[in-house]
């Protein structure tokens, strides 16, 4: 039996730490494993780091030796107390993450096998991760190194060539380009490195001969190699423990395999598929999909990893056959430290993932003709990464609804502060205490497991308690408070960005754009401004209305006789030009990307998130245009 020895040595000298690696090296001696110098370089690595232990707790007097009998048991890393706790599907439940190095983590996610286009469930997946990432490196002050494999070589991109006559690699290049567009209009950030299979075939051939060499794996005649797991012994389970029981169903029928459990190293080759030398059989073969991933992460990372992701599906057996080729390979322990699990994106009518295979998919381009990228990111955080998500129109709608809260919100604000907005005196107490309350939960919401549902309720709230508080209210020299709103505003702005929930024309500028923006700004303030004035006095009603620039009139009439009547019906038609004027402007505007909104005696402007055609007619589809305006401006821009 395999066992893990964690010392607790308190007085434990030079010659107990000999006594237990020696008992350490007997057992890979008697299994006839060739890696003694590895598992002295590991196991000396684990009386220093592995086991809760410091060195310094040897010299101490007292003494204690706990021995842990589970194989599949989590070790528990050194280092770095990060201050967030992560549901680890390595020990099944909720540990804090610890990384070796204070201010840096590798991190490996499984990327897509490219034959296809790319659909909302991997949408899901990455946009989750993604979200996680920005987490760690902007909230955390985490120097994450993130590699992402992509599965270039399978047998469904083969088939996929088959039936588009086409060569492998371009079946693969075309989707894989696709995969990175795609990704970018969701605002996924690119990972450190991405890495394809076919970039790593003599890495891949060098890390199974060292597999077959330890004895964990073994070659057939015709050229393919197995791991074999009953070698493996008890350690192998680590994600998924399935008995032979649970996996009789799935018993396949091949004579070369040792055990029903055992899984492919490298296939040998079959007629019309591309191939690659190697020294087993007849020298011609490709890898086996498992070990694509070990060799990639390894190749870039060595024996340890911090964080492993991927999809819920790839547990068992995918992630499961990468520990136990990782840790055979490197005769370590424990491989990875941590390991998240994204869950399942399915359709409300579908009981199964959203899956290629399944052909039950809708592709990330179909989905953003209908939302936006902004939208679909808020419906990731309206649940816990780790939980299956449902998608269907009231999700959707309930996602649309949250960011045109979070928008209104924003442009509220800006209003407000530029004193485009009349409202009530603002209660600067309350809102500061409820912006503190909101920076804690959402610090203890994101710490908590990355729970970005908590985390955009507590955001919510305070949008809520702010926009009551900024109800637009026509005051005679209203007191104003620009200083609590703005605090409120920079805070949403910046947590939501940092999410990767960006709006036009609030991203940070370089530089070098500063001026021409804020010169930009000015324009259209007083574009806006004219224009607001010019209405006003179009509504204005009363022989002798006569505003000044900048200082609109209220639109109340007074009492009128009857012969006053029909001079303010003159008035009103003199005016309409003027009104027309300033509803084309609007319109015009929409078209160039700006909305002007109205507000009583003062309008503000702000820049449209869809830039779409469609949200462009959207934002023109407003009670105060008329069915013919709205034909005329369609017509004669889009013919």
């Amino acid at each position: 039996m395999y066992m893990r020895c964690c010392i607790r040595a308190r007085g434990v000298g030079g010659g107990g730490r000999r006594q237990i690696l020696q008992q350490g090296l007997l057992k890979v001696i008697s299994d006839g494993h060739d890696c003694g110098h590895d598992f002295l370089k590991v196991a000396a690595g684990s009386v220093r780091h592995c086991g809760h232990h410091a060195v310094s707790e040897l010299k101490e007097n007292s003494t204690s030796q706990e021995t842990v009998q589970d194989p599949k048991a989590w070790i528990q890393p050194t280092g770095h107390d990060t201050g967030i706790v992560v549901y680890n599907s390595l020990c099944r439940r909720k540990v804090p993450l610890i990384l070796p190095n204070k201010s840096f983590a590798s991190w490996y996610q499984c990327g897509p096998t490219v034959y296809d286009h790319a659909h909302l469930g991997h949408a899901c997946c990455y946009v989750k991760f993604d979200i996680i990432r920005r987490i760690m490196e902007d909230f955390f002050n985490i120097d994450l190194v993130m590699v992402m494999g992509i599965t270039d070589i399978d047998d469904k991109i083969i088939s996929k060539a088959r039936e588009l006559n086409m060569e492998f690699t371009h079946v693969a290049q075309t989707f894989a380009n696709e995969f990175k567009r795609d990704m970018g209009r969701l605002r996924v950030q690119p990972p450190t490195v991405y890495t394809r299979v076919t970039n790593y075939m003599p890495q891949i051939i060098s890390f199974v001969q060292k597999i077959v060499d330890r004895g964990y794996a073994y070659p057939t005649e015709n050229g393919s190699v197995y791991f074999d797991v009953k070698k493996y012994g008890d350690r192998y389970g680590k994600l998924v423990y399935q008995s032979d029981a649970d996996l009789a169903q799935f018993r396949e029928v091949d004579k070369e395999k040792r055990g029903f459990r055992d899984f492919a190293l490298w296939k040998a080759v079959k007629p019309g598929e591309p191939w690659w030398t190697s020294p087993w059989g007849k020298g011609r073969g490709r890898p086996g999909w498992h070990i694509e991933c070990s060799t990639m992460a390894s190749a870039i990372f060595g024996d340890q990893l911090d964080i492993h992701t991927g999809g819920i599906d790839l547990m068992f057996p995918h992630h499961e056959n990468e520990i136990a080729q990782c840790e055979a390979h490197h005769c370590v322990p424990q491989w990875a430290n941590y390991f998240l699990h994204a869950g399942h994106l399915h359709k409300t009518s579908d009981k199964d993932k959203m899956s290629k295979s399944l052909k039950n998919t809708i592709t990330i381009r179909e989905f953003l003709e209908k939302y936006t990228a902004n939208q679909f990111r808020i419906f990731c955080m309206m649940t816990k990464y780790r939980s299956v998500v449902e998608y269907c129109d009231t999700m959707m709608n309930e996602a649309v609804s949250v960011q045109h809260t979070l928008t209104s919100f924003l442009n509220n604000a800006d209003a407000y502060i530029r004193g485009q907005l009349e409202c009530q005196a603002i209660d600067e107490a309350l809102l500061m205490e409820k912006l503190s309350e909101t920076k804690d939960k959402f610090r203890r919401a994101i710490s908590d497991d990355f729970d970005t549902r908590a985390a955009l309720e507590a955001i919510l709230q305070l949008v809520r308690v702010t926009n009551k508080q900024l109800r637009s209210v026509e005051v005679d020299n209203p007191v104003r408070s620009p200083g609590v709103i703005a605090a409120i505003q920079a805070y949403v702005d910046r947590v939501l960005q940092l999410l990767g929930v960006e709006y036009p024309g609030r991203k940070k500028m370089s530089v070098s754009t500063v001026d021409s923006t804020a010169q930009m700004n000015d324009v259209l303030d007083s574009l806006v401004k004219f224009r607001s004035t010019v209405r006003h006095y179009a509504l204005l009603k009363g022989p002798d209305a006569q505003p000044k620039y900048g200082q609109p009139q209220t639109t109340a009439s007074t009492t009128a006789g009857e012969g006053e009547v029909g001079h303010v019906k003159l008035q009103r038609k003199e005016r309409e030009p003027l009104m027309k004027a300033c509803d084309e402007i609007r319109t015009e505007l929409v078209w160039a990307g700006i909305q002007i909104q109205d507000r009583g005696r003062k309008s503000s402007w702000q820049v449209l998130e869809d830039q779409s055609i469609e949200g462009k007619q959207h934002s023109l589809s407003d009670p105060n245009y008329s069915q013919e305006q709205l034909k005329k401006y369609f017509l004669g821009k889009y013919k």
